[in-house]
């Protein structure tokens, strides 16, 4: 029963991470309605930029994640205005076309200039190691990974849902028309909330180095994870993605760690399931168009 605990800790860490980074792609695809299947460029530009940041200009692991999130986010703003903005009316094919080339390049930049090994991050001290909790010994770093995922859910939804910009959001999604007429600058909300999920892009990607990974092929490797969490939980929804995250991230490591010769597909099983069981997202709501 403990080995079992810990193992559902873990999963939860794990799922926890992919929702860090997906919750950015669920905005950007429910709120306002693109296909980014770049996304993960993002994660893997804060993964990179945080390995720069500690090893290269010498900032520590904390003072690095802020910085991560903010360049990551200003980044995507010239993106979104240059290669975006255009597709944001354009079909579903163009907007997958382009963002899938997107991939490409960044997966060959990222060779080149970082080459295909993998890109090791020390953690601190207070984050290394293990606690022992009624018999059960937790990653530190995976508990620092749980309470950063509760704070940014808090924070989203409240965003979302208690601000002034969460409903500036929804009237541009839901009624863009009139939205402008009412003196809001769509075009503007679109900008910062494409950033906000990118930004977070980059955070997720920055703290999954030591659990997932990081080299160039990391956007590739990790697409489809992403988008059956977006699916799962339902685009747009937050805490959506957060249940669709930790659920499917609970059965990937219990199914890689008890059936390890099948563990690759259980997390697709699980997908089946809960899409079957819940078409429209776990809480039941469609994406907004």
């Amino acid at each position: 029963m403990l080995s079992f605990l810990g193992i559902l800790f873990d999963g939860l860490a794990y799922g926890t991470l992919l929702f860090l980074i997906s919750v950015g792609l669920s905005v950007t695809l429910g709120l306002m309605g693109f296909i980014n299947l770049a996304h993960g460029v993002f994660a893997m530009a804060g993964g990179y930029l945080l390995v720069f940041l500690m090893a290269h200009i010498g900032l520590g692991f904390f003072e690095s994640l802020p910085l991560v999130f903010l360049v990551i986010a200003m980044a995507s703003v010239v993106l979104e205005r240059l290669l975006y903005r255009p597709l944001y009316r354009s079909t579903a094919l163009d907007q997958v076309l382009l963002t899938i080339g997107v991939v490409f390049i960044a997966v060959a930049g990222a060779n080149w200039i970082w080459g295909p090994g993998q890109q090791p991050v020390a953690l601190p001290e207070i984050l290394d190691g293990q606690v022992s909790l009624g018999g059960i010994g937790l990653s530190r770093y995976h508990l620092f990974l749980i309470a950063i995922g509760a704070t940014l859910t808090l924070l989203l939804v409240f965003g979302l849902e208690r601000t002034h910009f969460g409903a500036r959001i929804r009237a541009s999604v839901d009624r863009q028309r009139t939205a402008e007429a009412m003196g809001i600058d769509v075009v503007r909300v679109f900008q910062l909330t494409f950033a906000i999920g990118s930004g977070l892009a980059g955070l997720g990607g920055a703290l999954g180095v030591t659990v997932l990974g990081l080299d160039p092929y990391f956007p590739l490797k990790f697409l489809v994870y992403f988008l059956l969490v977006v699916v799962v939980g339902g685009p747009g929804t937050v805490t959506g993605t957060l249940l669709a995250g930790l659920l499917l991230g609970v059965a990937d490591v219990v199914g890689k760690y008890y059936v390890p010769d099948l563990g690759g597909f259980v997390i697709y099983v699980a997908m089946i399931v809960l899409l079957v069981a819940f078409p429209h997202g776990l809480l039941g709501r469609r994406a907004s168009t």
